[in-house]
């Protein structure tokens, strides 16, 4: 796949996690491992498909190290917009609604126009802040944010696994139900 350009692995990375984040977490699902492994294991492909180097001179560390920390960030904002309760069957569920979706279509967006706009927009500009801010080449930048898709699907599974935790652990009341999980 090296020979595609950044805008092609970008779109074709980004449009793949969030076809399975979507078809996973949109409207009410239950919580099962199966469900929290699928995007993972999505993720782990798609590193191991665009990933070709890992560049550590200058300050590629740093600018992979600030994916990883806007996927954190990120994950954490889509596992808050995803509720969980424990339904009447009471298995565990969580319904992801529109603010979820849009979480995780506005990143995906943004991480498609960054590469078409560094192919087409801003080439010259970005080759120059490259320079001066010593980051090593194109891979840099994909590996930041395929690194910011990796954070953020495995800290929304650290959400997912926390509230069905504390949804196992919490007692449930005279009437059979029990309080969504906090966040």
């Amino acid at each position: 796949m090296s020979h595609l350009s950044q805008f092609a692995t970008a779109l074709i990375a980004s449009a793949t996690i969030l076809t399975i984040i979507l078809a996973t977490d949109l409207g009410r699902r239950r919580v099962t491992n199966m469900r929290m492994l699928r995007s993972v294991i999505a993720v782990a492909i798609i590193i191991a498909l665009f990933v070709h180097s890992f560049p550590t001179s200058g300050n590629a560390p740093s600018l992979q190290l600030i994916g990883l920390g806007v996927g954190v960030i990120c994950g954490l904002t889509a596992g808050a917009l995803l509720p969980a309760h424990r339904g009447s069957d009471g298995l565990i569920y969580t319904t992801g609604g529109f603010g979820y979706a849009l979480v995780w279509i506005v990143l995906s967006s943004a991480r498609v126009l960054f590469a078409y706009g560094a192919e087409h927009w801003f080439t010259e500009g970005l080759i120059r802040f490259s320079i001066e801010n010593q980051l090593s080449g194109p891979d840099v930048y994909a590996n930041a944010f395929v690194f910011m898709s990796l954070a953020m699907v495995l800290t929304r599974t650290a959400v997912l696994v926390t509230k069905r935790r504390r949804l196992r652990q919490a007692p449930v009341d005279a009437a059979g139900t029990e309080q969504p999980a906090a966040a």
